[in-house]
């Protein structure tokens, strides 16, 4: 049963785990905006996404009983970080540019809000079937 509920809902779970790693890599970028030779990094999102639904990246969890849940997902953890290229180069060698930065985190957000959303109507409508109304 819980392979049918995690197939239900896997690629929500994945898409979220993906998106969160994201906002951590943006969030990252933003806070060293002012630091001299940072370089912004950011990922290709539905190559990371394929990946995490293939399994690639998934951190092995030791079971110690056979009774014991498997991981319901893969994580986002290993992800391929590259480096963004900026439009105009700051004089101390920073590559960030908060108004792209900024723009990708809104876009992330606004993404991760709608997984949420679409995660929360597949559970309602779960339950509306469990209860049979």
């Amino acid at each position: 049963m819980l392979d049918g509920l995690d197939g239900f809902l896997a690629r929500h779970l994945h898409a979220l785990d993906v998106r969160a790693r994201r906002s951590e890599v943006l969030a990252s970028n933003i806070a060293n905006a002012d630091t001299p030779n940072y370089k912004a990094r950011d990922f290709d999102f539905a190559a990371a996404l394929r990946g995490a639904q293939a399994g690639r990246g998934e951190l092995a969890l030791m079971r110690t009983s056979a009774r014991h849940l498997s991981q319901p997902h893969a994580s986002a953890a290993a992800v391929d970080l590259q480096y963004r290229v900026p439009v105009q180069a700051s004089i101390d060698g920073n590559t960030v540019e908060m108004d792209t930065e900024l723009a990708q985190f809104s876009d992330n957000a606004l993404r991760m809000q709608a997984d949420i959303t679409f995660l929360s109507s597949r559970v309602r409508s779960m339950q509306i079937a469990i209860n049979g109304q």
